[in-house]
């Protein structure tokens, strides 16, 4: 059956990033609070110096926050200076699995599906202590291919509108991405990647973001989880809609095709893969389309004042 079925309680706590647009924020509440988590950790970077009205924004965004009605333990890390996307999500989430074994991570603009935390909660439990997996995710960017007949399917990309994951893999992060020149330089990320067009792309990436010259969080994630051969859980259709495609993101200027996707209920029970194999067809319509040849690396050099990063491993702030 769909939806998050009678009876369902969700057990898994949630952690809120949130920045200075309280209109999208108040929308992805309103699924927070439909879904009752029993505890809330939000999360949010201060106003940037010099940016007119910003601080006005930033405060009723965190005000929204104050409309927790539920049995409910509220947590809150409001940072008064601006730290950026980079720093306030990485200290943030650290802040959160000091505290907590697992969670589910929603971004200011990402609307999910209610049976998306019912899903995340059933995998976070079956995976728990599976250290292949890294990262359960909501996202389907397949448009409509289906692959296999399960509820879901084992990928390399941890996309992040929509996210869980544990303690013991966040703990596998690194801001410092201290072993990358070590794999770069010896070529292990061909033995990662198994593509030298796709090694040359992913290279120039983080050596970017290693040189701090991108400033994503998400990447270093995506680093982290590909340096423990981790994989990530996305279900057979999408669970989660971006609505931050509205100019006031920082890293979504322009509408795409990934702006406010239609999203599909899961149906439970899950059917549950009998086996963690990567779906290769899968992951390289992925590399292919949302990661096509230079035409987002462009755009991550375009954006060296305002980094226009891939939409699916950033945060909305």
């Amino acid at each position: 059956m769909g939806g998050a079925a009678p009876g369902f309680s969700l057990r898994t706590p949630v952690a809120f990033l949130i920045f200075n647009r309280p209109d999208v924020t108040a929308k992805v509440f309103e699924c927070i609070r439909a879904a009752r988590p029993p505890k809330l950790f939000v999360v949010a970077d201060g106003a940037r110096a010099g940016k007119a009205g910003e601080a006005a924004s930033c405060q009723a965004a965190r005000a929204v926050i104050e409309k927790v009605d539920w049995e409910c333990e509220v947590f809150r890390e409001f940072s008064e200076s601006n730290l950026g996307c980079m720093r306030r999500v990485s200290t943030g989430l650290d802040w959160v699995f000091s505290q907590v074994e697992d969670a589910i991570v929603l971004e200011d603009d990402c609307i999910p599906d209610p049976t998306f935390f019912r899903y995340c909660q059933e995998l976070l439990d079956r995976y728990r202590n599976d250290t292949r997996i890294t990262c359960v995710s909501g996202d389907n960017f397949q448009f409509g291919r289906t692959r296999g007949p399960y509820s879901y399917y084992f990928s390399r990309y941890n996309h992040c509108w929509g996210w869980a994951t544990w303690r013991r893999a966040w703990n596998q992060f690194d801001r410092e991405m201290k072993e990358w020149p070590t794999i770069r330089d010896n070529g292990r990320l061909f033995d990662i990647l198994g593509n030298r067009a796709n090694v040359k792309y992913w290279t120039r990436i983080f050596d970017q973001v290693a040189a701090n010259k991108i400033d994503s969080w998400a990447f270093r994630w995506t680093f982290a989880a590909w340096r423990e051969s981790g994989l990530t859980a996305l279900p057979n259709a999408n669970l989660v809609s971006n609505i931050g495609y509205d100019g006031a993101g920082t890293h979504t200027r322009k509408s795409d095709r990934y702006a406010s996707m239609a999203t599909v209920p899961m149906e439970f029970p899950l059917r549950h893969p009998p086996f963690i194999i990567r779906d290769t067809g899968a992951d390289a319509y992925t590399q292919s389309t949302m990661f096509a040849s230079m035409s987002i690396f462009k755009r991550v050099f375009l954006k060296a004042k305002s980094l226009l990063i891939p939409r699916s491993l950033k945060w909305g702030s």
